[in-house]
């Protein structure tokens, strides 16, 4: 495994993890702050239009639903990657999994992200996400 690479899944576990509240822990989505640069851009692209959100408009709702009781013993994890890197650039396809609790009923979900990621002088970050659940 390259450098990049182990980076680069660090980050994707980190992102990931970010949001977990399970067992009475707490989420902790500044993460998402440290992984993406500033700049950074996530979709939602699971509906019949996309939605694009900056940092700050991702976390927000979901720092409260995950806080407030909406949302408990969450937790999203890679089942599949495929990574790809070219010097100082770097795509990661994902098929990831979730489960929960959302307002009192059990879910349980999979589908797909695709991530871009580039390398800073403070080393590897992710700069945009888009997603899609089945």
């Amino acid at each position: 495994m390259t450098e990049a690479k182990a980076e680069i899944d660090k980050l994707m576990r980190a992102f990931l993890g970010a949001f977990t509240n399970t067992g009475g822990g707490r989420p902790n989505l500044d993460v998402v702050r440290e992984v993406f640069v500033p700049q950074g851009m996530i979709i939602n692209n699971s509906g019949d239009e996309p939605v694009v959100y900056d940092l700050d408009a991702f976390i927000t709702p979901r720092k409260k639903i995950l806080t407030d009781g909406t949302l408990t013993e969450f937790s999203e994890w890679e089942v599949h990657e495929r990574t790809e890197v070219y010097g100082a650039v770097a795509h990661r396809f994902s098929e990831y999994a979730k489960s929960g609790i959302r307002d009192g009923r059990r879910f349980e979900g999979v589908g797909r992200k695709t991530t871009q990621f580039i390398r800073t002088p403070a080393g590897w970050r992710m700069s945009s996400m888009a997603w899609d659940d089945e």
